[in-house]
């Protein structure tokens, strides 16, 4: 039995690598956080207490060890509408609300189903949440006038700001090449920040956003009508919200399983992101889910425990009270830079590789994802429909499966031998394949390649067999699988049927 306790004390836990792992966990998630926040139209601080409080709550109480979790885009985006049109108090209802969901998902034991979402909707949904993460950054090379109209920067300022972003993303991307003790995305905000710092340059910061408190979480209950139209309001919201958040979370825990050959419990990673998704409600976070990259930062830094999520939790608790005035300081052009590269990391550059490989179906079903992500900003409507699309492709394509050898027998008995799949989509083509008009007295529908999948097959066997009866003759099944039998059975209350106990079976009585 697996050992989930916050100290495995089966194996050893080299405590070097769980504190440099979360120290440097924390510097990479404390940017992502407040540009996610500055993104929604939050305070940053919602978005550090976001990452504080889902990063403590789901590294003590998570499925998956060295998962990591806090304020994520993916979740916070699909309710900026929300924001914009209700305000912060409905916001952290929704966010407290879609944690009751997702505990829900989790004691009800339905995190398994996250196994039923394809590869094409996938690389659609990331390649969408891309798309939208690099067009929010470009909104902030806009700025407000006096008269609180959006224009965009001119002159000195917005060279300035294009410049110390290209910088941002120069220094991210070459900075590993020199080492990666220090994490590049954190080195590129310093070094951003030290340059405008010392050189005095007047550009866009964090503070020109909004501003920082350096207190600690407090809590806090939504102020607003608890009535059934509030419900209305909020309650897709949280759903989408809490289908975006276990959608992301379960698939990082696969990837992490993967990757350190172990296994994870999804249904306790869903209680844990629930959990810390209603306390995020009732302390003033944003609310989130698992962080792919931080995630792989801490694995890289050689973290298997849940020592290195606490550590990065308490770490990013000890800036917002002692480094809060110091982050209202960070440059702006720096966060862009460091989304920037987010969002090309985050598209998946290997479907458009394999584009010319790839099913038409699995194309289609792709970029329906993706631009229902980008034109809706609605992430779970999209996974939702690209499942559909995916699993309707699927029925269509093994419904024209269905297939029947025939022959005549020295008994003058005909023998139908099927094969493929008999279900709701292939029921038609099924029935097609018979000709009780010209066929002799006794036939035989052989099941030896084929299974009767769903009540739809039952039916039109059960319809098959009436035409035969109604012509005076009879019809016969054979090797049918176990499973095929039991369903027949079960169904003797709907239609009539008689499963004997040898290699021949009647869905009719003899009359």
């Amino acid at each position: 039995m697996r050992n989930t306790a916050l100290f495995d004390f089966s194996k050893k836990i080299n405590y070097k690598n769980e504190l440099l792992a979360g120290f440097t966990v924390a510097m990479t998630m404390i940017p992502e956080s407040l540009s996610f926040a500055i993104l929604a139209g939050l305070s940053p601080l919602t978005g550090l207490y976001a990452a504080f409080m889902m990063g403590l709550v789901t590294a003590v109480l998570g499925g998956r060890p060295g998962m990591v979790s806090g304020g994520a885009g993916a979740t916070i985006v699909v309710l900026i509408a929300l924001i914009q049109s209700h305000g912060v108090e409905y916001l952290f209802a929704a966010v407290a609300l879609a944690g009751i969901f997702q505990m829900l998902v989790g004691v009800l034991k339905l995190g398994k189903f996250v196994r039923l979402i394809p590869q094409p909707v996938m690389y659609g949904f990331l390649n969408g949440l891309a798309v939208i993460i690099f067009m929010a950054q470009i909104e902030q090379f806009k700025f407000t006038d006096e008269n609180g109209s959006l224009g965009w920067l001119q002159g000195s300022s917005l060279y300035m700001m294009v410049g110390l972003t290209v910088l941002t993303v120069l220094i991210v991307y070459f900075f590993p090449k020199l080492t990666k003790i220090v994490p590049a995305s954190l080195a590129a905000i310093i070094v951003v920040f030290s340059i405008v710092l010392g050189f005095n340059i007047p550009t866009k910061t964090v503070s020109d956003i909004a501003s920082i408190s350096g207190s600690l979480p407090s809590f806090h209950i939504p102020e607003i009508s608890f009535s059934f139209e509030t419900l209305q309001i909020i309650f897709p919201y949280a759903i989408i919200m809490a289908g975006v958040g276990l959608i992301e979370s379960l698939l990082t825990l696969s990837m992490v399983d993967e990757i350190t050959d172990s296994k994870g419990n999804a249904n306790k990673e869903s209680v844990a992101q629930g959990l810390a998704n209603i306390t995020n409600g009732f302390f003033g976070g944003m609310g989130g889910c698992a962080m792919v990259a931080q995630t792989l930062v801490n694995l890289n830094a050689g973290s298997r425990a849940r020592l290195s999520g606490i550590i990065a939790s308490l770490t990013i608790l000890i800036i917002i009270l002692i480094g809060a005035p110091f982050i209202g300081k960070i440059p702006m052009a720096a966060l862009v830079g460091v989304m920037m590269v987010v969002s090309v990391s985050t598209f998946q550059w290997v479907s458009i590789r394999i584009i010319n490989k790839m099913p038409k179906s699995d194309i289609f079903v792709g970029m329906t994802v993706a631009l229902i992500t980008i034109l809706l900003h609605n992430l779970a409507l999209a996974v939702l429909v690209g499942v559909i699309i995916a699993a309707l492709v699927f029925a269509w394509d093994n419904a024209k499966r269905i297939r029947a050898r025939k022959h005549i027998d020295e008994k003058g008995i005909k023998h139908y031998e099927i094969f493929g799949p008999l279900f709701f989509g292939s029921v038609a083509t099924f029935a097609d394949k018979f000709d009780p008009t010209n066929d002799p007295h006794e036939v035989v529908a052989d099941f030896k390649e084929s299974r009767v999948v769903d009540m739809s097959a039952i039916d039109a066997l059960d319809k098959l067999s009436k035409r035969y009866s109604q012509l005076g003759k009879k019809l016969y099944l054979r090797h049918l699988s176990e499973d095929c039998r039991k369903m027949l059975k079960n169904a003797e209350a709907v239609i009539e049927v008689n499963i004997q106990d040898d290699p021949t079976y009647r869905v009719m009585p003899e009359r």
